[in-house]
């Protein structure tokens, strides 16, 4: 809602500071906005004299506050714009701050003395005057009142910290909101520092070997009662146990404590030893734990296995695929290799499946590609022999902010939850990620158990988040354990017993060439297939398109099974790299591409000219089929006559073909994609070469693919694959019944 006197303040810094603070003008808007905040700051830079503005109030702009001003009231503030800077950030905060009128009036120095109570730090500073550590805490967007079902008891944890510790060189004022976050659980570490007796500049806000091992040394216990029992019982109640905020450690602290021990799978004592400190200040709490899981990207061979057994592994994570067609180095062994299953279970282990391809970015997560995700998932777990009821774990590994948990990691769960349920839930879903993106996927109703990503200590998600309820496996620290033949590098987790992984597994299913797709399967298939495009925008009744789903499915699926078939097993390809192709375009064609095509033939029939364009159902160009019958009958793919790139009679014979014989024009595709796999020589956007398309391609390697047959990198072929690779999966799953049937 906007705020009049918030819009007054823009406009304020509009008028005065145009051109002058290196940024462009405030929208007036009357809300508060980190951008004003921002313009606020660089004026107050300004007024300070420095010369270098920036957002931040860092270092520079604190020191020259604090040698200029210590203490601005009525008497000391310099200038009536310096006064209507204070006065439009406590607008922009809440606060009153009179009639911006260039006046530290006793409204101001009253609403400075709220502001101060409100952050806990009224007793350092009392009064009304505005002091550098809070000038900075009012020139940001923390709220010093709980804000969206705040906790009292946390915003006590804050209020405690800013008043406690404020006068420390490095601690500065932290929300008071109610919630737990990055800064606040980094103040804890400083307050932890602090009480251990480090000076400023050694205390650093970092769980170090210094502060580990003062830590070790300050256990607390019933009966205990001071500043250290009030800090172990800020973290629990930091981490969202049901404890008071006290100083003096109870029975109901104690039987709390056990409680917390025995869920985070730490000796239950109910007293604050190291491990359980460790455990509230830092997502991976103490290291030198070991734990009952483990993961890695290393081939289990028997030595390692006794090595895993030695150390009191049972179960061990490894991924399903590997992404890199031609993985090197360490990862060469990353996807599980054949025998490996039988090796684990022999050797009395157990596996949980992890699945991950992209996944290092916001962009790699969408509804269509959790699609995807979901189906191929399933594929490659069936590929291995994972029975039903397994779990798998699908990876978010990056530090997803809360924005992207909303707008790409939820949708693209929810493609795996609709991708999973459509196979008639033979798998369970689990999710590998930071705290935040586990609690939030899994109370969407989207994963089942949690893979904890704590190592990654870091991350946003994680610093300032509790270990989820449904926690399966805490991954805390990398080590390389055992020696000689059964070395092996592992990341340690711990296990909740949550997920125990699988010890018997079907036979593995061998890259076999596909068959005709077996009568039983076609129903599903179509059902399948059409809830997909409809999830994506495509309704079954064709929409404004010329095609219904069911004329494209039965014309490409059914009708040209035996052709699709024969085409595959010649060119030792998938059937549904071609299948995709065709029914995605196929879908695609309008009125607008038959008017196209229309315009096309009445002027070559005029001039004799041939103006290119996509056609016929699998939508191809008439150069594209000439480049890419030239390239396989020079390799020796196909048989035939050169034509002539240079000829528009050449390229309008073919385009025809391609238009009117359904069956040319799908012969056509698989051509296409060998072309495009070897790098489509003579395009004018060739690209760089991929493996000889083969039965055993990885994901990426079917997702370039996908996309050449499309475009180039840069157009909208990228967005476009991203959906077929959902589609080419549910393809797949229904010839990979047939061809194992």
């Amino acid at each position: 809602m906007a705020d009049e006197m918030v819009r007054k303040a823009q406009q304020f810094i509009n008028i005065v500071y145009e051109g002058k603070l290196g940024i462009g003008r405030i929208p007036e808007t009357g809300v508060t906005s980190w951008s004003m905040m921002f313009a606020l700051t660089r004026a107050l830079q300004y007024e300070l004299g420095i010369t270098s503005l920036s957002d931040s109030f860092g270092p520079t702009t604190l020191s020259t506050l604090q040698s200029k001003y210590p203490a601005l009231n009525s008497a000391t503030v310099p200038s009536g714009n310096f006064a209507k800077i204070i006065q439009s950030a406590l607008y922009c905060k809440g606060y009153d701050g009179g009639d911006i009128d260039g006046t530290y009036n006793s409204r101001v120095a009253a609403s400075v003395a709220r502001l101060k109570q409100n952050m806990g730090v009224d007793f350092v500073y009392p009064g009304g005057n505005l002091v550098p550590k809070v000038f900075k805490g009012l020139l940001n967007m923390d709220a010093y009142v709980t804000v969206n079902g705040g906790s009292d008891t946390i915003q006590a944890v804050q209020r405690w910290l800013n008043g406690a510790y404020v006068h420390r060189r490095d601690f500065f004022i932290i929300p008071a909101d109610g919630h737990h976050s990055r800064d606040v659980a980094k103040s804890m570490l400083f307050a932890v520092q602090y009480e251990l007796g480090m000076a400023d500049g050694t205390a650093n806000g970092v769980f170090g070997p210094g502060t580990q091992s003062g830590l070790k040394s300050h256990t607390v216990a019933p009966g205990d009662s001071n500043t250290w029992v009030r800090l172990f019982s800020a973290g629990m109640v930091l981490n969202k146990r049901p404890v008071a905020f006290t100083g003096t450690f109870t029975s109901a602290l104690a039987s709390e404590v056990s409680a917390f021990q025995s869920f985070a799978k730490l000796p239950v004592t109910g007293t604050g030893n190291f491990s359980t400190w460790a455990s509230l200040l830092v997502s991976y709490g103490d290291q030198s734990r070991n734990g009952e899981a483990c993961d890695g990207v290393t081939l289990i061979t028997t030595a390692r296995a006794a090595t895993l057994k030695a150390q009191g592994i049972k179960y061990i994570g490894r991924y399903l695929t590997n992404p890199d067609p031609t993985p090197s180095g360490d990862l060469i062994h990353k996807a599980i290799q054949p025998g490996e299953l039988r090796t684990i279970a022999a050797n009395g282990l157990r596996c949980f499946p992890i699945y991950q391809t992209f996944g290092r970015d916001a962009s790699d997560f969408s509804y269509p590609q959790g699609r995807a995700a979901g189906q191929a998932a399933v594929n490659a777990a069936l590929d291995h022999g994972f029975k039903s009821g397994t779990r798998i774990f699908f990876a978010v590994d990056f530090d997803a902010l809360n924005e992207d948990v909303t707008n790409s990691v939820l949708p693209h769960f929810k493609g795996i939850t609709d991708a999973i349920a459509d196979d008639g839930n033979r798998f369970e879903i689990g999710v590998y990620g930071p705290r935040n993106v586990c609690t939030r996927v899994s109370e969407a109703g989207h994963a089942t158990a949690s893979f904890v990503s704590d190592m990654s200590s870091g991350f946003s998600g994680n610093f300032g988040y509790p270990l989820p309820e449904n926690w399966a496996y805490d991954q805390i620290v990398t080590r390389t354990v055992g020696s000689g033949d059964g070395a092996i590098n592992i990341d340690i987790n711990i296990a909740s017993g949550r997920d125990t992984g699988q010890n018997s597994f079907n036979p593995p299913r061998g890259p076999l060439p596909d068959t005709r797709l077996n009568s039983s399967v076609l129903t599903a298939m179509q059902t399948d297939v059409g809830k997909y495009m409809e999830s994506i925008g495509f309704p079954n009744d064709g929409g404004f398109r010329s095609h219904t789903h069911e004329v494209c499915f039965r014309t490409v699926v059914i009708e040209y099974d035996t052709v699709i078939t024969q085409l595959a097993y010649r060119y030792k390809m998938r059937k549904a790299l071609i299948q995709t192709s065709a029914y995605w375009e196929m879908r695609h064609i309008d009125a607008i591409d038959v008017s196209k095509d229309l315009k096309i033939i009445a002027e070559f029939n005029a001039t004799g000219s041939f103006g290119d364009s996509s056609t016929g159902i699998c939508q191809i160009f008439g150069r594209t089929a000439v480049l890419a019958w030239n390239h396989a009958i020079r390799k020796g793919y196909a048989e035939g006559s050169i034509r002539d790139l240079n000829s528009d009679q050449d390229k309008y014979n073919i385009w025809r073909d391609c238009m009117d014989d359904d069956q040319f024009a799908i012969s056509t595709v698989p051509l296409i994609h060998m072309w495009n796999a070897d790098g489509a020589p003579g395009n004018v956007f060739e690209e760089k070469p991929l493996r000889p398309v083969r039965l055993d391609y990885t994901e990426s390697e079917t997702f370039q693919i996908l996309r050449r047959y499309q475009g180039p990198a840069d157009s909208e072929a990228t967005p476009h694959a991203k959906q077929r690779m959902a589609l080419y999966q549910i393809m797949e799953k229904y010839n990979s019944i047939s061809r194992n049937v």
